[in-house]
């Protein structure tokens, strides 16, 4: 076997440098944040003895590594290189699970929703604990596997709720042509055991989440109506792959304004299918002829 030497290449992010390899080191993706995580990585373990690393990425045919601002990379990476070099031709692991990696069996299916340009993909496991929903890909920096589905260049949009993702694709894209290619690449996704949702990162990426604290300190009548959503209208609202929020209730005006996520944002019919049947309920429970609602695309 020919000697491994790695190409040095810069990023976007200065403090992060980027060692490729001709040859492909491991089958996964990892990122070991510390020594203590890095303990199937016998060689991630060596790097952490640098006392700049503070981060070390290895997937596919390279090694990354972030640096405190302790030093600058012009200064080290010439000599990092040379020891990981070192290692990769001692024959060592680079990863000890890398091979054995178990996988975990799921089935997926895909679901239409009322908006055509929705799919629901649904699994028979719990995929997260919390609702996610991302816009962009800017959004997915704790959501590895939002960051992969953006890849595509149909996806527009990504949501996610407990066993099911929705999934917004651009018009430029027909399902019938990309929805089994999307259901295929979920599924390998899930059953290689790849990280979902940042373990560590905010339980929900919604900022509209109401505490219960935020909860406590709402007036009667708010509090009425969120009880009544989360009752009556989110589990309708989630079988057709959506979500729905309370934003505000203003007596006054008698005005209740709710935000509309996932398969229901952006739906031609919901806003208005969804605004009236809110609006009878309400009007019902809170015997309140006067008031109306106001759904907001999320």
């Amino acid at each position: 076997m020919d000697k491994i030497t790695l190409n040095i290449q810069e990023t976007s992010n200065p403090t992060i440098i980027k060692m490729e390899a001709p040859v492909f080191l491991v089958k996964n993706n990892y990122e070991f944040k510390n020594i203590d995580e890095a303990k199937n990585s016998p060689l991630a373990q060596q790097l952490f003895y640098l006392p700049f690393v503070k981060t070390v990425y290895i997937s596919g045919n390279f090694i990354a590594i972030e640096r405190y601002s302790i030093v600058e990379w012009m200064d080290v990476q010439n000599e990092v290189a040379e020891q990981i070099e070192d290692y990769l031709n001692s024959g060592n692991p680079v990863v000890l699970d890398d091979e054995s990696k178990k996988k975990v069996p799921v089935t997926i299916y895909a679901e239409n929703t009322p908006n055509p340009s929705v799919m629901k993909y649904v699994a028979n496991k719990k995929l997260v604990a919390a609702i996610h929903e991302f816009k962009s890909i800017d959004d997915t920096s704790h959501a590895p596997l939002a960051t992969a589905l953006f890849h595509f260049p149909f996806v527009k949009e990504v949501f996610m709720d407990e066993n099911y993702i929705s999934i917004t694709k651009y018009d430029m894209a027909d399902w019938n042509e990309v929805s089994m290619e999307l259901r295929e690449f979920i599924r390998n996704y899930i059953t290689d055991g790849k990280e979902i949702i940042d373990e560590n990162a905010m339980l929900t990426s919604n900022k509209n989440i109401i505490t219960d604290t935020a909860f406590e300190a709402l007036d009667t009548t708010s509090k009425e109506i969120i009880n009544i959503i989360e009752e009556y209208i989110k589990p309708a609202v989630a079988s057709d792959g959506g979500n729905i929020l309370f934003e505000s209730y203003d007596e006054n005006s008698n005005m209740v304004k709710v935000i509309l996520q996932g398969a229901c944002s952006g739906c031609p019919s919901s806003t208005f299918t969804l605004k009236n049947g809110i609006e009878t309920m309400l009007k019902e429970m809170l015997h309140n002829p006067q008031l109306r609602v106001e759904a907001i695309n999320g």
